[in-house]
């Protein structure tokens, strides 16, 4: 889930509080779920905006406390070289691209999105495909070794 926020080009500590709200909201109507996955990332992606748009009721603490043994939940999010450039390359991408990329990496496939988004399935495949397009150009510019 936090993985998921973060596709939507948010920080960890902003996917993870985000992820959190939308799992406490889900704990509370647990029973009146039709579809808990795609509920949830529905959630945490409206919690990012709210987040980002400073109307939050709830103001984050300044650290996130350690897990036993010294941790921070928010390390166990490492990325790796590879995916820190994936991330960074839907950063780019416009908002509906972006998110529609975000959904299909989570397993979803265009007609679903279209449903979740409230879009169309053709509107939900252009954007992937517009998406895909873009994603390819800006992570094959660095390997191209800049002989301009």
């Amino acid at each position: 889930m936090t993985r998921f926020v973060m596709r939507l080009r948010a920080t960890a500590y902003e996917a993870a509080d985000a992820a959190q709200s939308a799992f406490v909201l889900a704990y509370e109507r647990w029973e009146t779920l039709s579809n808990p996955r795609a509920w949830l990332r529905t959630v945490a992606k409206r919690r990012l905006l709210v987040l980002r748009s400073g109307t939050a009721r709830e103001q984050p603490a300044d650290q996130l406390p350690d897990l036993p043994g010294g941790r921070c939940p928010v390390a166990a999010v490492e990325l790796g070289e590879e995916e820190a450039r994936v991330y960074e390359a839907l950063s780019w991408l416009p908002a509906r691209q972006r998110e529609v990329m975000a959904w299909t990496l989570d397993g979803y496939r265009p007609q679903e999105i279209a449903q979740i988004m409230g879009t169309t399935p053709e509107a939900a495949r252009k954007n992937l495909e517009r998406g895909r397009t873009l994603l390819k150009q800006a992570l094959l510019k660095p390997a191209d070794g800049g002989g301009e």
